[in-house]
């Protein structure tokens, strides 16, 4: 029988989460964060088997650059206790 799971979590400032660091860590990547100026590498992180990035209709085209996207959500919030990202896992 399987067992199922199910968690949802909030990438935070206020817990020293960066939308970037956390977006490269899920896609196994490499993306830079312009709001820490520093790379974060995780491309030899095995076991990511498929990553992408999916936009609603109308959205602009260059979000489909993963850096792009991760470091707008970023730029977009001031705040030092802003929910950036909401992370759902089954």
């Amino acid at each position: 029988m399987a067992i199922y799971h199910f968690s949802a979590k909030v990438v935070s400032r206020a817990n020293g989460s960066s939308a970037v660091a956390s977006a490269a860590y899920r896609s196994a990547s490499e993306l830079h964060d312009d709001r820490l100026g520093r790379n974060h590498d995780f491309s030899n992180k095995a076991g990511v088997i498929h990553s992408e990035v999916m936009l609603p209709d109308g959205a602009p085209e260059r979000l489909n650059d993963r850096t792009a996207l991760w470091n707008e959500v970023e730029a977009g919030e001031k705040r030092k206790d802003a929910q950036l990202a909401r992370e759902v896992e089954f």
